[in-house]
């Protein structure tokens, strides 16, 4: 079983590409929608989403984010003790229900932390594609991951 990466197996420029895809349905967007309380029409109303510049309903940003994340957990954070941030997070594109997202991460930095011996701090820039291979989402985010054998 995986149980993801320990701060000593990160290569700077290292390249993770995430699977499964996920293909976000309508559904998704509303139930993300109502568990977050974002009452925004453009996410529910398909009539509202007829009337607007994408001609129909857009998903949720923060779902499109949510989604990536999680594609990204198996590779990337599965080990990690905190999420420390997220930063430079960028919508490039509309993101519709039924479009697959894919996505892949880089690692741009590690270093040993400062304040807990026994982790480092491992920052990564996470891309998220839709089915045509158009960039929808950009983000970076920083996570404090333990040293082998110091985990338990």
């Amino acid at each position: 079983m995986n149980l993801g990466r320990y701060f000593e197996d990160f290569d700077i420029g290292a390249v993770y590409e995430h699977s499964p895809g996920r293909t976000l349905t309508q559904a998704d967007n509303i139930w993300f929608s109502l568990l977050t309380m974002n009452q925004h029409p453009l996410h529910c109303d398909e009539e509202y989403g007829k009337q607007s510049e994408f001609g129909r309903c857009i998903v949720s940003s923060p779902f499109t984010l949510a989604v990536l994340v999680g594609m990204s957990v198996r590779d990337v954070s599965q080990r990690a003790i905190a999420n420390l941030g997220w930063r430079d997070i960028r919508m490039t594109a509309p993101v519709f229900p039924g479009d697959t997202l894919r996505s892949k991460t880089e690692v741009l930095q590690k270093r040993d932390s400062k304040s807990r011996p026994q982790a480092g701090i491992v920052t990564v820039r996470t891309s998220g594609y839709n089915q045509d291979g158009t960039l929808v989402c950009v983000f970076e985010r920083s996570m404090l991951i333990p040293k082998r054998g110091v985990d338990g």
